[in-house]
């Protein structure tokens, strides 16, 4: 395969390309060298330790060996731009409504972010002919956090997501691979402290300590990804309201503070019906109603039958059938 070489230019290529990237709306921006460095082997022993205490409960793609070897992504990768986009913004959901993740409020993020993304490997390949690139989102077996991290975007706080001093936890992460070899920047330090409000303020306890998430306890493993009729009820009464997802250890956490810069992003603004769901009139919508609803939203992982269980348990609601309950 015909790989660029290093040259004095790499330098103002790597700035060229976060200007370009800062255009498409990601901020903040990074590189890091696909080699890695002493924290990345780390942050890969941790993935297996966690695997290996069967933390990631049914997400069997976690175990992907792709996630430790980034080369069997892209053959001949030298470097990973990694781009974050904002999503919070200054909505909030009207008084006794149920709680849906800030992630799912607007369009599909991984659809916007690869999209930019792609723009972004084609302006460079123009740039430099014969490149090869590869847009990864979540949905890719990448250790997408940890190569944030790496690439100086934020660091991995104890709740488990990235956190960017200017722009909190509230970041979609994306990660342009290129066999380029571009000057690479310095990872984040740590700046959690001995801060523990997430870990307090989980209700289910799924933090089981600094760093480490078990999904097994995690309100939102539980409503976007387990395919059960019910959810467990230990866990159900726990809840509080939350119906897609579950935001409380970033609600918590003091970088997410009130100074944050609301999104103006259109791709990141909310559906209003997202901030004021009710559950006995949700309950009442057919799978069509659901559909019409979801298009387009990362939130169609979620299937009308889940959403009807999640919201039954949220709402306490006790005169449901068992055909409404089960896919």
């Amino acid at each position: 395969m015909n790989q660029p070489q290093p040259s004095p230019a790499g330098g103002d290529l790597a700035e060229a390309l976060k200007h370009e990237a800062r255009r498409l709306g990601f901020d903040p921006v990074g590189i890091a060298s696909a080699a890695g460095s002493d924290r990345l082997q780390l942050r890969n022993a941790a993935l297996d330790r966690w695997l290996a205490a069967g933390h990631h409960g049914s997400m069997a793609w976690m175990e992907d060996p792709r996630r430790r070897q980034i080369e069997r992504l892209l053959p001949g990768v030298r470097s990973l731009l990694a781009v974050g986009l904002s999503y919070y913004v200054h909505h909030r959901r009207e008084p006794g409504s149920l709680k849906v993740a800030r992630y799912g409020w607007g369009r599909d993020y991984h659809r916007v972010i690869e999209r930019r993304l792609r723009q972004l490997g084609r302006w460079l390949e123009q740039r430099v002919p014969g490149t090869t690139w590869r847009a990864c989102v979540d949905s890719a077996p990448l250790l997408d956090k940890a190569w944030a991290e790496e690439a100086g975007l934020g660091w991995i706080g104890k709740h488990g997501n990235l956190i960017h001093r200017q722009r909190g936890s509230w970041l979609l992460l994306g990660h342009l691979l290129t066999n380029l070899d571009l000057p690479a920047d310095q990872p984040s330090d740590s700046r959690c402290g001995r801060c523990s409000r997430c870990i307090d303020a989980c209700p289910t306890a799924a933090i089981r300590e600094p760093f480490v998430v078990d999904a097994r306890r995690c309100i939102a493993f539980h409503t976007i990804e387990n395919r059960d009729p019910s959810l467990p009820a230990d866990l159900a009464r726990e809840l509080q309201g939350w119906v897609a997802g579950c935001d409380i250890c970033q609600d918590v956490c003091p970088w997410n503070g009130a100074a944050l810069q609301s999104s103006e992003d259109p791709d990141m603004q909310p559906r209003p019906w997202l901030l004021d769901l009710r559950g006995e009139e949700a309950l009442g919508w057919s799978d069509q109603e659901w559909d019409e609803r979801l298009r387009a939203s990362a939130l169609r992982r979620i299937r009308p039958w889940m959403w009807r269980r999640n919201i039954a348990a949220a709402s306490r609601l006790s005169n449901l059938g068992e055909t409404e309950t089960s896919p």
